[in-house]
Order: structure tokens, then sequence, then C-alpha cells
């Protein structure tokens, strides 16, 4: 008895939290394709507001700045991520755990904070606002999440095989590039999608550091907001969620099969 009502419980807990999440989520989806502008009344299914989203030019220009920071962030974070992940795991070198700690600094501090010190480095340095500061910025909190993801990954393989290669004579470069660095890989685009959707969705930094013809589709729909919530702000939501599930999906299906 006392077994059937533990699990009775945390069945009732797990489905709370699922729908504590995942139904806020369904009802911005089922809105955005409300005929009505109310959010209120379900009033009939229509893509009116997805077909005007994409008529409006800020819109689209604000969705192309995301994708473009986004993209070339991810890239060079994934980079950064990796080859620091190397090196702290790897090597050794002093000021090597002094390291290790800051690289979880821009994790573990708010973000504001960052926006603003970055935003005085900037403004020191007398670097304009906009696509660039965005993506220097964007790579520096994004490389953390790739370079531990990697390190985690790197704690786990066997080095014995690697050792194996170069007792037959493979030279360090060959056995990373056709041992290490294909047992790393999932690693290396699980922590790069993870980024990318970090970078897609961030809007406090953008705040700061964006410039006058680099807004992103975060702030787009934080000032659609301030004239009320509509179906196009739930359309643009939607049109996130698609793109950041769509690339989180994609990461672990690679990463199963890498692995199998």
């Amino acid at each position: 008895m006392d077994s059937k009502l533990s699990k009775g419980l945390e069945r009732t807990y797990i489905f709370c939290i699922f729908a504590f999440l995942y139904v806020p989520i369904a009802i911005i989806i089922m809105y955005s394709f409300n005929a009505a502008k109310s959010n209120v009344v379900f009033s009939g299914f229509t893509l009116d507001w997805y077909t005007k989203l994409f008529s409006d030019e800020d819109v689209i220009t604000a969705l192309v700045n995301s994708l473009t920071i986004a993209t070339i962030s991810t890239i060079i974070s994934a980079i950064i991520g990796t080859l620091g992940a190397i090196g702290l795991k790897r090597h050794k070198f002093k000021g090597k755990g002094i390291i290790s700690l800051l690289v979880y600094i821009p994790i573990v501090i708010p973000e504001i904070i960052m926006g603003v010190s970055l935003l005085i480095l900037f403004s020191t340095l007398q670097i304009d606002l906009g696509i660039f500061t965005l993506v220097l910025a964007h790579t520096t909190f994004c490389t953390p999440f790739v370079l531990i993801n990697v390190k985690s990954r790197l704690a786990g393989l066997d080095l014995s095989i690697e050792d194996a290669a170069m007792d037959l004579g493979a030279s360090k470069l060959t056995v990373f590039r056709t041992i290490t660095f294909p047992m790393i890989l999932p690693a290396v685009f699980s922590g790069a999608m993870l980024a990318f959707a970090l970078s897609l969705d961030d809007i406090i930094i953008n705040i700061f550091l964006s410039g006058p013809a680099s807004t992103t589709l975060p702030i787009k729909i934080f000032s659609m907001l301030k004239f009320g919530l509509s179906p196009e702000i739930n359309a643009l939501c939607t049109i996130m969620l698609v793109t950041t599930f769509a690339f989180l999906i994609l990461s672990q299906v690679i990463k199963i099969k890498r692995e199998k």
C-alpha cells in the first residue's frame, strides 16, 4: 500500500512539474494560430499572423541578425571551447587551477553584470556597438558551456587506445585526428547546439550591446510587448521555440548515433 502511494505521489509530482514547464509553451503555440487578437478565447485556426510576420521587414532583419550572431558565436565557441578543454584536461601548466575556476565565471555571474562590464570595455576601446560586439559577447558566455561539455567527455575516454596508436608509430596529430576528435565530436556538437540555443534566446546582453542596426529577435519581441500581448508575439515565440527545439533534438540525435 505504501509502495503504491509512493509511486502515485511520484507520478503526480512529475506530472505537475512537466505541466508547469510545458503547458504555458503549449498555450503560446496554440494562440499563435488564433484567428482573434485576444489571448483569452480561441475563435478559430489561422496562419495570418505568421504571414503578417514574414511580411514585416523589421522582423525579418531581427531574425537574420539573431541567426547570424548565434551561428558565428557558436562556431567560435566550439573551436575555443574544444581547444580549451583539451588544454585543461591533457596538459599541466602553472595557473591551471585558477584558469579552470575562471571558466565558470561567465556562467555563474548575472548576465546584467556581464552586459555592463562588456559595455564599459567596448566604450573604453571606442568600438561601435553592433553585430561585432554581440558576437564577441555571445562567444564569451557560450564558450564555457562547450568547454565543460567537452572536458567531461575527455575525462571518460580510454587513454589506452591513444597510447596503442602512438606505440604503433602514429603522431600526436594523427591520433587526435583519427581517434580523439571522433570520440569527443558528440560532446562538441551537443555543446555547440546548447551555445546556439543560449545565443538565440539571449536578451539582457543584447539590450546592452546592440546597435541601431543590430536589433535581435528577443529585443524585437520585448519591444512589441510594450503594446500588449498580441498573436504576432505568440507567433514569434513559436518560431524561436521550434528553432531552438529543432537544434537541440538534432544535437541529441547526432550524439546518439555517434555513440552507437
